[in-house]
């Protein structure tokens, strides 16, 4: 479909400021970070740049959140990246669309774009590679070293017996979305080695409450922000199904920060240690994840 006039209109105003702005000032860069994941690697690099905005999915750390936002990761405008007068977008490869990025960089903008998959092996590499864009190599070797021994630390820990759990990412109306296979929550759960009680599902589906109590988790895991938007914990309990399975009947619920465990950034090897404790504490299991 070819953009309105006024959107063309709208666009070369920017491109026209954007150039203003920018020429004779490439010395000094001015960053986009496109990516939650990112964003936190940056933090924990120390990297020394000026970022002067972020996308939506960049929640921490808190003073690249309160950075001004471009938009959505996966529906950027040029227009809104162009707007803070950039020369550098450093994006997670879900960054899109692919279009906007090509304006971005036909109008002399460097586009890095950090392809790595959505897996734990995944995260020193990218750390890596955000550490060489950065000049920060020495640093960036050192985390994800770090970072490495922590996950083989965690996969030498023996699976914890009889548990199966239900991760939730929201709730519509009355029935709770629910992660399957293929999923950044399944990956977690295979990682601190408990079950996934609705592994024969692919992907984030809602589940019934005949299906609750068929798979009979043994502990809910549930963000804040989706408990929040629920009601409160007594709101899930009353969920249809809850009470007949398990995790209902005792209450029980590990509440966690689903951007730090699920964006396979720096912080999610610590997180998944912490839930694996959280969870033997909360069964009463002999504690080995120390």
């Amino acid at each position: 479909m070819n953009a309105t006039p006024f959107k063309c209109c709208s666009l070369a105003v920017l491109l026209i400021g954007w150039l203003t702005t920018m020429g004779g000032a490439l010395a000094n860069e001015r960053w986009v970070i496109l990516g939650g994941d990112i964003a936190e690697t940056i933090a924990a690099l120390d990297a020394d740049i000026e970022v002067v905005a972020r996308d939506d999915t960049v929640t921490h750390p808190p003073e690249m959140a309160a950075l001004p936002s471009v938009g959505y990761l996966r529906q950027l405008s040029a227009e809104s990246v162009l707007s803070v007068a950039p020369n550098r977008v450093l994006a997670a490869s879900q960054s899109g669309p692919k279009e906007v990025l090509e304006q971005l960089e036909a109008v002399g903008v460097t586009v890095d774009v950090i392809d790595a998959p959505a897996s734990l092996s995944s995260i020193a590499e990218k750390v890596r590679t955000v550490a060489q864009h950065t000049q920060r190599q020495q640093e960036g070797d050192a985390l994800a070293a770090s970072l490495t021994a922590t996950l083989e630390r965690l996969a030498a820990l023996p699976p914890l017996p009889d548990t199966r759990a239900m991760f939730i990412l929201h709730h519509s109306g009355l029935t709770p979305r629910v992660a399957g296979n293929d999923t950044a929550a399944h990956i977690a759960l295979e990682a601190i080695g408990i079950d996934n009680a609705f592994d024969n599902m692919a992907g984030y589906q809602n589940v019934a409450a005949e299906a609750l109590a068929k798979e009979a988790p043994t502990l809910v895991i549930m963000s804040q922000r989706g408990l929040d938007a629920l009601g409160g914990e007594s709101a899930l309990w009353q969920l249809p199904g809850m009470r007949l399975t398990p995790a209902g009947r005792e209450q029980r619920l590990i509440v966690i920060d689903d951007q730090s465990l699920l964006g396979f950034g720096p912080r999610t090897p610590d997180q998944l240690f912490t839930l694996r404790q959280n969870i033997e504490a909360l069964l009463g299991i002999e504690q080995v994840s120390r």
